[in-house]
């Protein structure tokens, strides 16, 4: 592999508080030296110009699904990872619900295997039931040794008390966080969209604020009785779940929170006249809870932005509403909107809103990532932050283009991603 020399950018390091014009060198897929300009001398290596740009650590994605084994005609790991390149993203963590359902140590490796044709390192998460059935434990050990970074049952969340309290605890035995998607389901049977005035106007079964927010506040219940115990909620939508989160972050539970750009980026209203690319779950909600997610980026209490990149082919989506799936594509937007609603529109500084898609995600799940410090991976992220662009769905690497931002103006246009020292995208 050759050596790339990335000359000339503006370094935003957040693992390491740097944010200076600075040279970088990779080298073997690793991260060999960061010097001020004109400082390396590496006659053997490929230069790429920076001038102009901002230079980052990969970003992180610690919730996507790539839809492999068994949903190939959605996405695949090559071309889902193809989309991260794109957007950025250098590590992907890719959630259980393939099939089969990730529960064996058997398909970790399979997602991580070379023939996958990854273009940014791949993280598998495993079950935390088998079959993802809320019932008996999968073996937390062997998917930690064959490469898994947390176990989660996802969109089927654990209800029981006592299996939820044992997976905390089976967890915690071998350092691994319990994902939660925080949903009640038995108050959410046949609902679509979220609970109000709209699902009222438009015929629409409604999940209410409290279906997820009850489920958060059992989880931390059950998290203070397990020592060293880990819980992570996934895509956070409600001010009542967030300050759930907030209040047992300052009693000293270790729970960490994630928000996907959807849900700071649009209100329930996106639904429009039953347009299934707003349909996702948990769903938008009302504009109070998205402001309260803006809230949570701003004031640290939200530890991560997480795409929940969610691939869906088009016969799929072009049905009834209540019938379409949920979710939508992710990776290709998430620094755009972060960026342009942030960052632009917030004053988040740009170093706060890196950390949210690198260092702070990485450490949620322990990750070996999120830095540009010398020996770190060599996963790189080259932006210009000043650029303003149209998201086209019809253009994206993602096999599915299940999006409600097709046609969207944002800000902040990738320009180079490097996986492990390779070039995977270039614009």
């Amino acid at each position: 592999m050759k050596p790339l020399l990335i000359r000339g950018g503006r370094v935003v390091d957040p693992a390491s508080g740097q944010d200076a014009m600075r040279d970088v060198l990779l080298r073997d897929g690793k991260v060999a030296a960061i010097e001020n300009p004109g400082r390396i001398h590496a006659a053997d290596a490929e230069v790429f110009d920076a001038k102009g740009l901002v230079v980052a650590p990969g970003l992180v994605d610690i919730h996507v699904h790539l839809r492999e084994p068994g949903q190939s005609y959605k996405e695949t790991i090559a071309t889902g990872t193809a989309a991260a390149a794109a957007g950025g993203f250098t590590s992907v963590c890719a959630m259980p619900n393939t099939i089969p359902v990730n529960d064996t140590p058997e398909t970790v490796r399979w997602m991580q295997s070379p023939e996958r044709g990854a273009s940014a390192r791949v993280f598998p998460i495993g079950a935390a039931t088998r079959g993802s059935m809320g019932e008996a434990l999968t073996d937390y050990a062997a998917l930690r040794e064959a490469g898994a970074v947390a176990v989660t049952d996802d969109g089927k969340p654990i209800l029981g008390d006592a299996i939820m309290l044992a997976a905390l605890r089976a967890a915690a035995a071998v350092e691994l966080p319990v994902i939660q998607h925080a949903e009640d389901t038995r108050l959410t049977g046949g609902c679509s969209m979220n609970a109000g005035a709209l699902a009222f106007r438009l015929g629409l079964r409604g999940m209410s604020v409290e279906a997820e927010s009850s489920l958060v506040e059992r989880d931390l219940d059950l998290l203070r009785q397990v020592r060293r115990g880990h819980l992570h909620v996934a895509h956070l939508s409600t001010s009542k779940a967030l300050n759930a989160v907030r209040a047992a972050r300052r009693a000293g539970l270790h729970v960490t929170c994630e928000v996907t750009p959807h849900h700071f980026a649009l209100t329930e209203e996106s639904v429009g006249l039953y347009d299934t690319n707003a349909k996702m779950n948990p769903p938008l909600r009302g504009e109070a809870d998205r402001a309260a997610m803006i809230e949570g980026l701003l004031d640290g209490t939200v530890d991560a932005i997480a795409t929940d990149h969610a691939p869906h082919a088009a016969h799929e989506k072009q049905q009834e509403f209540e019938r379409a799936p949920n979710g939508i594509t992710g990776l290709e937007t998430a620094l755009g909107l972060a960026i342009s609603i942030l960052h632009i529109r917030h004053r988040m500084p740009l170093a706060g809103v890196l950390a949210l898609l690198t260092s702070r995600p990485a450490q949620a799940v322990g990750l070996k990532g999120g830095s540009l410090s010398a020996g770190s991976p060599g996963d790189v992220a080259v932006f210009d932050p000043a650029a303003r662009w149209v998201f086209r769905a019809a253009e994206s690497r993602s096999k599915s283009k299940n999006t409600p931002f097709d046609g969207w103006e944002m800000q902040g246009r990738v320009r180079l991603t490097v996986s492990q020292g390779r070039i995977v995208f270039r614009s």
